[in-house]
């Protein structure tokens, strides 16, 4: 279901305020694995959503999964956690030495990339963490062209003007939070100050923003990733190419990926509304979907299979009162969507959507 007016989402919003503890801490555990996930998936991270659920909130390594992976998800989600309580202190200015010390606890460490050239000519060059790049950055869009970042001579001073403008624009108040947000993002991503992580960083600052304004925090989600970076080069085609116009583009130059932005506010706000008040036991929710089952037999089984420790088929029959066929079938179709899966111990299951 859409719902992209933002004002009414919003409204809807605070009209759930004060939230229960209860539902805060749903919310939270949603949000922490939803946007680590994505914003780490749309990079290239190959963990699956529930490898990732697992990882963050019970600390465990579940399947196969490479070891820089985990560490960068688990990196992903201290950064999470720093910028959500520098956001909560509101009377300090944005400075550019938290946006490195968020871009070192995301990556670590320095580390070496090596890069086969035609010919077979190998070559390498250090990505450095928390500090701006020492390399040129461009990316070669799905049109085919090479589009420029920032050079780093002149990527200092670009980040210096837009922090300053950051802060004298909230100060300011003349854009609302989202266009704060919104205008942010696409000012940094202009820059690419760092030789990795930029994207990250850029999603990170969103909710910053958002959260210094007691907006709830969104997710850029990587199955629409194709959208995010069509609307990000739409707006490049009204800015134009030149690093340094980007890096001081205005709110109206902007309009293609304000308005992205804007209906992705809109969606995920209105989101976090219906999984807090909508009351509806066979409805249940996956990485940001709503999953409205169309019987409530799926309910009754991921209900068995969430508070049993082990179940075999007969007990889900028992339990349940469905057939054994019926119950195959439906576990075929939770499987498939990966909506559970089976544990290490026999007849133990895994659950990820949550209702």
């Amino acid at each position: 279901m859409k719902y992209l007016n933002i004002k009414k989402a919003l409204a809807a919003w605070q009209e759930l305020q004060p939230l229960s503890e209860k539902d805060k801490d749903r919310l939270s555990r949603r949000f922490t694995v939803d946007f680590n996930y994505n914003s780490n998936h749309i990079e290239g991270n190959t963990l699956t959503y529930g490898q990732t659920e697992i990882l963050l909130l019970f600390g465990k390594v579940i399947g196969e999964a490479s070891v820089r992976d985990v560490q960068e998800m688990t990196a992903s989600n201290v950064g999470l956690r720093m910028m959500t309580e520098e956001a909560k202190v509101k009377e300090t200015p944005l400075t550019q030495n938290f946006i490195r010390t968020l871009h070192q606890t995301l990556l670590r460490e320095d580390y070496t990339v090596y890069r086969n050239l035609p010919g077979g000519v190998q070559t390498s060059y250090v990505i450095h963490a928390g500090q701006y790049k020492t390399r040129p950055n461009s990316v070669i869009t799905r049109y085919g062209d090479r589009f420029e970042y920032a050079s780093p001579e002149e990527t200092p001073s670009l980040m210096a003007d837009l922090v300053d403008w950051y802060n004298k624009a909230e100060q300011e108040g003349k854009l609302s939070p989202v266009e704060l947000a919104a205008l942010f993002h696409y000012r940094y991503i202009r820059i690419h100050p760092f030789e990795d992580g930029n994207g990250r960083i850029a999603r990170l600052m969103v909710n910053f923003i958002l959260t210094r304004h007691d907006y709830p925090m969104i997710v850029v989600r990587s199955r629409k990733k194709s959208e995010y970076l069509e609307a990000l080069h739409r707006a490049d085609l009204e800015v134009g190419p030149v690093p340094s116009d980007g890096a001081h583009a205005d709110i109206k130059d902007i309009r293609p990926f304000l308005k992205y932005f804007n209906d992705l506010v809109a969606t995920e706000v209105y989101n976090d509304v219906l999984f807090v008040s909508e009351k509806n036991e066979n409805v249940w929710w996956y990485d940001g979907e709503r999953i409205a089952f169309r019987t409530p037999n799926y309910t009754k089984l991921l209900n068995a299979m969430r508070t049993q420790p082990t179940l075999t088929l007969a007990d889900m029959r028992e339990i349940t009162g469905i057939s054994i066929a019926a119950i195959q079938k439906l576990l075929d179709q939770l499987i498939q969507k990966k909506y559970v899966e089976r544990g290490e111990k026999e007849g133990s299951w895994r659950v990820f959507v949550t209702q």
